[in-house]
């Protein structure tokens, strides 16, 4: 039986389709392999991380009854002990700042 060869534009093989994770495979392949780097291409690479979070939940300050104010505000603090705690402060300096 003769195979035709030629496909119209409706008609699309599945085997032909190249999915998102082969595009992906087939970049980091070819990464890879390329063998020609420079100094600078590494330094444009490099990736700053930021140290680890602490997350410690308010949920034991706000148990009970509170207002809308009195959360909001407890919630506030809170902000601002975590924005502290981003900037590398220990809970006994952030007590001190307080």
């Amino acid at each position: 039986p003769r195979v035709n060869s030629s496909l119209s534009s409706d008609e699309i093989l599945l085997e032909d389709l190249e999915t998102e994770g082969e595009r992906q495979l087939k970049s980091l392949l070819h990464q890879q392999l390329d063998t020609s780097v420079s100094i600078e291409q590494c330094k444009s690479k490099r990736r700053c991380f930021a140290p680890a979070s602490f997350y410690k939940p308010f949920g034991e300050e706000a148990a009970g009854a509170l207002s809308l104010s009195q959360f909001q505000a407890l919630q506030e603090s809170n902000k601002e002990t975590a924005s502290l705690r981003e900037l590398g402060l220990s809970d006994q300096e952030i007590r001190l700042w307080k």
